[in-house]
């Protein structure tokens, strides 16, 4: 088992600075004004944690990748709490060896099984993905 630790300091109105204490700290701005806010933060966090298995998964398929960029849209519920409801992830993907097949498959591996951001959401969000070849 691992522990991790961040720590958030108020910098005034809705915004916030946070992160590991040995290391670079990244605004938060809960108004979405000067920085994303929390909400933002976690579609941005599904996206990277996704995005780095699909480079590893691809890796191993000996799929050379060229560009990977990701968008990632939340649904959220109009009542409070304002929690996503659903997910859609779209992997733009190029690489030398690429294939619809492979590129599909890693997404898909990505969000059913190794993704842990994905996993620590609740488990009723709906999550879909396409996958488009560049």
């Amino acid at each position: 088992m691992s522990v991790q630790k961040v720590v958030m300091a108020w910098q005034g109105d809705l915004r916030f600075e946070g992160g590991e204490l040995d290391r670079p700290w990244i605004p938060i701005d809960g108004d979405n004004a000067e920085a994303p806010g929390p909400m933002l933060l976690l579609l941005l966090a599904v996206a990277s944690c996704s995005g780095s298995d699909v480079l590893i998964i691809l890796k191993k398929m000996r799929v050379a990748v060229r560009s990977l960029r990701m968008e990632v849209e939340g649904t959220r519920r109009a009542e409070e709490p304002r929690r996503y409801i659903s997910l859609t992830v779209v992997y733009h993907i190029a690489g030398d060896g690429l294939n619809a097949s492979k590129a599909e498959r890693a997404a898909a591996l990505s969000l059913e099984k190794y993704c842990s951001v994905v996993h620590s959401l609740a488990p009723d969000i709906t999550i879909a993905s396409r996958v488009v070849l560049e």
